[in-house]
């Protein structure tokens, strides 16, 4: 293999881990968003297969694939705003609920397809996000790279860096942080704590959303069952892995997607390894990350704990 062969594959690895682990660092992020505040969110899973349903819905309906993330970011809202009814108002457990929404969601979309498109299990293919590759090509020393892109991949980045200002420089993400941390004391300082922590699950429902359009409309252009295949769970596992900080948690995001990018070209490799273990290699990684680092990750100390105002 000559050296532009090697430089071309090179490329083409680095992008596509950009491209792969671009739906977990939305996700993410929107893990870090409910679970700073306390409120543990094993429901990105569902809320992510409902973005990648309804951003392919909004497109089949209005062929336009920007006013179809705003459906992916409404159906992410609407379970979103249901966990946190059931953790928030009912206190009713955090991880239970978040299972129920899972399974619910799954069945609902799947339900959803047969009745809308006609197929038990996949969708009609839908006006995707277009992207200026030639535009980006031209660009000296990385077009090359910058043209394997997609939108979701800038817009993931930028917002890494928008939820960490939020985070950690503004009244905002100061009284989110001491939600999450002390809900007690930050109600005696007059912070309400049903509303900060409301509208944090409800920005993990827009950021999950957006991880499920980015598998629908940008890296695909349809909607299949199983395609989020647990990367909500992989999500949550890099919000761990990063200690609940935004751009930790995307240096983990771009590890577990390079791990999905092996997979996709190990086969041409020659190898000699199988195939399955290329395939469960994503899934291995998450197990050893979560058994590596929990116990020596610190969490929000009322992460998972409802709040019960003016208990003692």
């Amino acid at each position: 293999m000559n050296d532009t062969a090697v430089t071309s594959s090179v490329i083409l690895i680095i992008a596509a881990t950009l491209r792969l682990a671009t739906p977990l660092i939305f996700a993410s992020l929107g893990g870090i968003f409910s679970e700073r505040s306390g409120v543990v969110n094993i429901a990105l899973e569902g809320i992510m297969t409902a973005g990648a349903f309804f951003a392919v819905l909004g497109s089949y309906i209005t062929g336009n694939p920007w006013i179809a993330v705003l459906f992916a970011i409404a159906g992410g809202v609407a379970f979103a705003a249901l966990h946190a009814y059931l953790s928030i108002h009912l206190q009713a457990d955090q991880v239970i609920s978040g299972v129920g929404i899972n399974v619910f969601s799954a069945a609902l979309v799947g339900f959803f397809v047969f009745k809308v498109f006609g197929t038990p299990s996949q969708s009609a293919s839908v006006a995707s996000m277009s992207y200026p590759k030639e535009f980006f090509s031209k660009i000296p020393l990385i077009g090359s790279l910058l043209a394997e892109l997609n939108w979701f991949v800038w817009m993931a980045i930028i917002l890494v860096f928008v939820t960490n200002y939020i985070l950690f420089k503004t009244p905002f993400g100061m009284r989110l942080r001491a939600v999450g941390e002390h809900p007690k004391a930050a109600d005696t300082l007059g912070v309400s704590v049903y509303k900060i922590r409301y509208a944090a699950v409800i920005l993990s429902g827009v950021l999950g959303g957006l991880g499920g359009a980015t598998l629908s409309i940008g890296i695909m252009d349809l909607f299949r069952e199983g395609m989020v295949s647990g990367r909500g769970f992989i999500a949550l596992a890099a919000v761990i892995f990063g200690n609940w900080k935004p751009k930790n948690a995307m240096f983990a995001c771009l590890l577990f997607g390079f791990a999905e990018t092996l997979q996709l070209y190990a086969k041409g490799w020659g190898l000699g390894i199988p195939q399955e273990f290329f395939a469960a290699f994503p899934y291995i990684l998450t197990m050893l990350v979560m058994a590596g680092f929990v116990g020596k990750t610190k969490g929000p100390a009322a992460n998972g704990v409802p709040y019960k105002k003016g208990q003692r």
